[in-house]
């Protein structure tokens, strides 16, 4: 694998005391999102938790979840496996998800954290985010039904070239398939055509020229599950929505935000 780097999630979610007791080291300021499972975490504050952290800064305000144990043994989306392994991502089989990859163009550029606001803005959930440098025999086996292009062997050096920002995206259950809605959004390959023909797609704001634009999403759900699987080899699905995460003790603290069914009915 090439060398990764966890990304500093928006809300990094605490799950056992050690977690806690860490982030109560943070300097700054930290909100947390307290929640039950009947409702789950505060998403339509997200998107302004984002750009408030790009405001203020990453070092100075942190974001966090703490699901309530003691009210509700119900998940949201994302677990631990069944023997409590934390490195397992875990979804349920309800909801489905693709790929979406900021290229090391727009990271590069400082791009990635405004890209993934537009994301999150757009009604896209990031389930998981990654940044990682790829390795050449990555991008060679991703790309293989390229492999024959002429533009082959620059794209693969391209992807190569810096830190991507690598995304698991699900949307809300009922909405357009997540894999055709990422492709709609991101715009036409080119970025001289989005600009004519989608202006408000991602690929024309802050694509450049072949192959520098901005981000990739998976062709359809066959290759969305097969581009998961090389890039994410401990994401998995589960048919139960019962999370399976250690019992933890925590006191509240900090600025905590707590559960407002008119807030999550917006």
């Amino acid at each position: 694998m090439g060398s990764r780097k966890k990304e500093a999630a928006l809300q990094v979610n605490i799950s056992t005391q050690e977690l806690w007791e860490e982030m109560l080291s943070s300097k700054g300021l930290t909100v947390v999102d307290v929640y039950q499972g009947w409702c789950g975490p505060c998403k339509p504050a997200v998107s302004l938790f984002q750009k408030l952290r790009l405001e203020v800064g990453p070092d100075l305000l942190h974001f966090a979840l703490i699901k309530d144990e003691a009210l509700s043994d119900e998940d949201g989306c994302l677990s631990r496996g069944k023997d409590g392994r934390a490195d397992e991502d875990v979804v349920s089989s309800e909801k489905t998800c693709t790929l979406a990859i900021i290229k090391p163009d727009a990271v590069v550029h400082g791009k990635a954290d405004e890209i993934m606001v537009k994301i999150q803005e757009a009604g896209f959930d990031i389930l998981t985010s990654e940044e990682r440098t790829m390795t050449e025999a990555e991008m060679r086996l991703f790309y293989q039904h390229r492999a024959g292009e002429e533009a082959f062997e620059k794209l693969v050096r391209h992807m190569c070239s810096g830190p991507s920002h690598l995304l698991i995206l699900t949307r809300t259950e009922g909405a357009e398939d997540v894999v055709t809605a990422w492709r709609d959004f991101m715009g036409p390959c080119d970025p001289h055509v989005a600009r004519r023909e989608q202006p408000e797609s991602l690929r024309a704001q802050y694509g450049t020229e072949m192959p520098c634009n901005a981000v990739h999403g998976s062709r359809d759900r066959e290759d969305a599950n097969k581009e998961l699987a090389l890039l994410f080899p401990n994401f998995r699905f589960t048919d139960t929505e019962t999370p399976q995460v250690p019992n933890t003790q925590v006191e509240p603290g900090l600025l905590s935000l707590p559960p407002d069914p008119h807030l999550r009915g917006q």
